[in-house]
Parts: C-alpha cells; sequence; structure tokens
C-alpha cells in the first residue's frame, strides 16, 4: 500500500494529532530547516518565515524559559533580537515562562497545557516559538496544529521541532536578526505594512 507523504499544516487536524514523527518526518542536518515535513535549505525557510510573519493578520511570538531566564550567557542577546523581530514585524509577545500546570487567562499569556486554547481566543494566525524546550514545544504544537488553522513557526536552540509548519535549527542571535532584516527587506521592496488588529 502505497501512503501520500504526511504533510505538517495548519489545521485543524483533529482531537488526537498523530505526532509528525510517527508520520515519517525526520530532523534535518545542520544548514537545512524544516517546512511543512520538507527538508530544505535554511535560507528558504528563513525567507518563508518572514513572509508568513509580514503578511499575518495577527502574530504572536511566544518567548519560553530558554530566552526568559537567561540561563546562559547568549539568552540575553537572543531575546533582544527576539524582542526587535517582534517589534519589526508587530507582532505581539505571549511570554511562556514555566511549563508547570497552572491556571491562566489565555488573553495575558500562552498555556503550554492548552496553547490551542490561547490561540484560537485571541484569534492567532501566526505563532512564533522561541527558546522552549523541545518535548514541550512538541506537544504544544501539536495541540495547535490538532485545534486550530494557525501557522506555527518553531526556532530551536538545537535540532529543529518536526511538529511545526517551519522550524529552523541552532538558532541563535544571528539568525534571529537574519529572519528580521529579511521582513525588513520584504517590507522596503514591496511597500507593504500590515495592519493589525
Amino acid at each position: 500500500m502505497i501512503q501520500e507523504k504526511y504533510r505538517v499544516l495548519p489545521g485543524p487536524e483533529g482531537f488526537i494529532t498523530p505526532s509528525a514523527a510517527m508520520m515519517g518526518v525526520v530532523l534535518p542536518d545542520s544548514g537545512y530547516s524544516l517546512v511543512e515535513g520538507d527538508i530544505v535549505p535554511e535560507a528558504q525557510a528563513v525567507e518563508l518565515i518572514a513572509n508568513k510573519l509580514i503578511n499575518a493578520k495577527n502574530a504572536v511570538i511566544c518567548p519560553g524559559p530558554l530566552l526568559m531566564w537567561q540561563w546562559a550567557e547568549s539568552a540575553a542577546a537572543k531575546a533582544a533580537a527576539v524582542k526587535e523581530l517582534a517589534e519589526t514585524c508587530g507582532a505581539k509577545i505571549l511570554p511562556m515562562p514555566d511549563y508547570r500546570q497552572k491556571r491562566i487567562n489565555p488573553a495575558a499569556e500562552i498555556s503550554p497545557n492548552h496553547p490551542n486554547v490561547t490561540i484560537m481566543n485571541n484569534n492567532f494566525d501566526v505563532c512564533v516559538f522561541a527558546g522552549m524546550h523541545s518535548h514541550h514545544a512538541n506537544m504544544a504544537l501539536r495541540l495547535i496544529r490538532g485545534g486550530t488553522s494557525c501557522y506555527t513557526i518553531a526556532l530551536c536552540d538545537y535540532a529543529a521541532c518536526e511538529e511545526a509548519m517551519v522550524s529552523l535549527r541552532d538558532v541563535d542571535a544571528g539568525k534571529i536578526k537574519t529572519i528580521t532584516r529579511k521582513v525588513n527587506d520584504m517590507k522596503r521592496n514591496s511597500g507593504y505594512l500590515p495592519s493589525r488588529g
């Protein structure tokens, strides 16, 4: 039996979303990224991320504890680069500082346990995860894909995340600044400034 290649696309995919790894999606080597389950050169993913961010109606960037708690010297520069990216493309910032279960206000903070509820309550169409531990990001991204039509992007410290629609690996402040430059270039070349609602 020939099975069609699994695509990591926006949902809603359903209550029990299959893991992308079980469906055959593999992580890319250094210098490559994932786009909807396919391994592509990193530059292609950067261009797509910038395009998604400037054309989003309501984008959000979710910094995780690896950015927020300055666990390493590189965290401060990376956090500043993420903040600059958010300002450049007009994205909101919803912190994800702690993975422990708690009651949250979905209008003020993304819930790592129910990110799909936060995405739905705020009508986000593009969501960027940065500075999150992979095992928590994987589950959160599956929940988002299962219950929403939000386009997800993961900026990963080490290996990429197969559960996001687009995922960059080995992300540091320099790579985030590359995305910001690409956003600025696209805005300049098209004259397009997205409206935020």
